[in-house]
């Protein structure tokens, strides 16, 4: 079984959680264009000034999404 990675995005500021509702749109977009093998994202406000985006791959698919989408760092992902 391959490892997933939860790709994130963090937004800060008074805005925060409405910039990451947002980039989540986008997610989902992109998920549909290159048809990734998984469709897991999200977002999570972490307090009033910081929230993020996130989007799940699987390990192959890590580095050629990274690339693309550039997101601000990552971690296992353990649902």
């Amino acid at each position: 079984m391959d490892r997933k990675i939860k790709l994130i995005w963090d937004f800060k500021g008074p805005a925060a959680l409405k910039t990451a509702e947002h980039h989540v749109i986008h997610l989902k977009e992109f998920i549909a264009i290159e048809g990734t093998a998984l469709d897991i994202t999200g977002y999570k406000e972490l307090n009033d000034m910081h929230s993020i985006a996130f989007m799940v791959v699987e390990e192959q698919e890590m580095i050629s999404v990274r690339d693309t989408l550039r997101p601000h760092r990552g971690e296992i992902y353990e649902p």
